[in-house]
């Protein structure tokens, strides 16, 4: 079944205010952050949710880490290839790694990132320390044990129950 632009365009526009809609409630609830974030595959809702940072008190309880959770549980799988994720604001570094690291297909966001700034949700730190060297970061990064460390790498190369993803 092929679909116009239009169809489809429309299709988009509904998920975004979906996820648009969540960020809102989650205000007016006073649930946590203004973020909303869905997840859909072949047009069907998967999985959505709402920014749950403060009442987790879960610093990674992001709206799309959140939704990829739920869609990961609901799926029974950690691959989301083939879905699209509706989220009200551009990722974060940390949404955005889990993002590409759940394997979704496509990006749909609203607000950007200077629009997150302008209201206290500044990332721009984090991509400046990602730009750096290790040894010239705010956080100190120290490697220990690495001898140790490595035994379980040395397991995973030989082991006949990995499953690469």
């Amino acid at each position: 079944m092929t679909t116009t632009p239009e169809a489809e365009a429309a299709l988009h526009e509904k998920f975004m205010r979906m996820a648009i809609r969540l960020s809102s409630q989650n205000v007016k609830k006073a649930l946590g952050g203004p973020f909303g974030a869905v997840i859909v595959k072949d047009g069907r809702l998967v999985a959505k949710s709402a920014n749950k940072v403060t009442t987790t008190c879960d610093p990674t309880a992001h709206a799309e880490v959140s939704a990829i959770r739920l869609a990961a549980k609901k799926l029974n799988t950690f691959d989301l290839s083939g879905c699209v994720i509706y989220t009200s604001c551009e990722p974060c570094p940390m949404c955005l790694g889990a993002i590409y690291w759940a394997k979704i297909n496509r990006v749909f966001y609203g607000n950007n990132q200077g629009d997150a700034a302008s209201i206290g949700f500044n990332d721009q730190f984090i991509y400046e320390e990602l730009a750096l060297p290790m040894h010239g970061r705010r956080l100190t990064a120290t490697r220990i044990l690495q001898h140790e460390a490595l035994e379980a790498f040395e397991l995973w190369k030989k082991s006949d129950f990995k499953i690469a993803y």
